[in-house]
């Protein structure tokens, strides 16, 4: 899936789109990457000598790649949008850097009724940055 793929399935929209591909898509698991670029405006501030991604957009990005998975699964119905309800057991263990890819997977665990709780992970080449759990479920849009 290249970006205009990724935007028929998800609301996101740039600058807050956090995957550049998909790369492999199943019923239960999802592959996506982000390169990240040094021009993102969060390096100006984000130790700016030293500029880091923060963790919590790595876990954003997974959040994403699970609801392109469930959206394979089961398209979110017009008037609602796929939320996050639950996170669990997150494990920083990487700072990632401008310039670098992550590999972002995503494995659908469990699913009850409209809950799918999933697990995580962001590598940089095949080095674990961040692991999660998490559920998400469709949440409809305020009238």
């Amino acid at each position: 899936m290249n970006i205009e793929e990724i935007k028929n399935v998800i609301p996101h929209r740039p600058p807050f789109l956090w995957i550049d591909e998909v790369v492999e898509l199943t019923d239960t698991r999802i592959h996506a990457r982000k390169t990240v670029s040094p021009d993102l405006d969060v390096f100006r501030g984000h130790y700016p000598d030293f500029p880091v991604l923060p963790g919590v957009l790595q876990t954003e990005m997974c959040f994403q790649a699970g609801a392109i998975l469930i959206a394979g699964i089961e398209p979110v119905e017009d008037g609602q949008v796929p939320v996050v309800t639950r996170q669990t057991d997150t494990q920083f263990r990487r700072m990632v850097r401008p310039s670098e890819t992550l590999d972002i997977e995503v494995e659908l665990t469990e699913r009850l009724a409209n809950a799918f709780y999933m697990k995580g992970k962001t590598s940089v080449d095949g080095k674990v940055a961040t692991r999660l759990s998490f559920a998400a479920t469709a949440a409809p849009l305020p009238t």
